[in-house]
């Protein structure tokens, strides 16, 4: 849901909610004084007290919208934010956001993006348990992704294989999890199931880049410098932009000293 449409409908919240409650001060001001108690005060006292109460359940439910409104704001500043790499502001943004709305699994999504931005791995798996109780035990593809590739940047590569293997079995045409389960086998130094990885991406994706310096880097590793600089020839066959293919030559000069 886009902000412009977010927005909208929080508008017909709140005008639903100040409808509402011109009706019951509208009812409660057609309220009948029956004499004996008018004649003591106390309707006048009821009346007042009921409007007090619709006074206080508006102002409640126009505190909450107001809440709702600047978290999407705050989250979608952090959106904007990351995308001009501008990480810090995003960090804040998301921070706003989720201490607005600590129950909405969407601003601690937003939030993990910008720790992640930041190389705040550690954070981000300590914000696990939150992102598993708000999604019903399950991530989201990219959320697993992301969580993933922190457990990779903090060296605890045994905690990489169970999401990559999932996020492959439920969606075999996603490259992602299969470069990372390969570059994780490198940091191991287990240089054949990674060859074998990015084998596997390549056949579906011969022009994924990625992939490809992890097949060449596990073959250089593992000994077999021809290998490295025969993948690395193989990809004149296919179609890459202008910066892999200056990679591609500067991973050739190393390889062949």
């Amino acid at each position: 849901m886009d902000l412009a449409r977010f927005i909208f409908w929080e508008g017909l919240k709140t005008l639903g909610l100040l409808f509402l409650g011109l009706l019951a001060a509208k009812a409660v001001g057609a309220l009948a004084r029956p004499a004996p108690l008018a004649r003591r005060g106390v309707a006048p006292l009821l009346r007042a007290s009921l409007y007090l109460l619709i006074l206080m359940l508006v102002g409640t439910g126009a505190l909450t919208i107001g809440y709702d409104l600047a978290a999407e704001a705050y989250m979608y500043a952090c959106v904007r934010d990351l995308g001009r790499r501008e990480v810090g502001m995003a960090y804040l943004n998301a921070r706003q956001a989720v201490k607005l709305r600590p129950a909405t699994l969407r601003y601690w999504q937003t939030l993990a993006s910008a720790k992640f931005a930041q190389q705040q791995f550690a954070s981000v798996i300590a914000d696990l348990p939150v992102l598993l109780a708000l999604s019903g035990g399950k991530l989201e593809e990219e959320e697993a992704y992301r969580v993933a590739a922190a457990y990779y940047f903090l060296g605890q590569y045994e905690q990489v294989f169970p999401l990559t293997r999932r996020m492959i079995r439920e969606n075999r045409v996603f490259a992602a999890p299969y470069v990372l389960e390969g570059y994780t086998y490198i940091a191991q130094k287990k240089y054949a199931p990674a060859e074998k990885v990015f084998l596997e991406v390549l056949q579906m994706f011969p022009s994924q880049q990625a992939a490809v310096e992890g097949l060449a880097h596990a073959h250089y590793l593992s000994g077999q410098r021809a290998a490295a600089l025969s993948v690395l020839d193989q990809t004149a066959q296919f179609r890459f932009p202008s910066e892999a293919r200056q990679r591609f030559e500067a991973l050739k000069d190393l390889y062949a000293q």
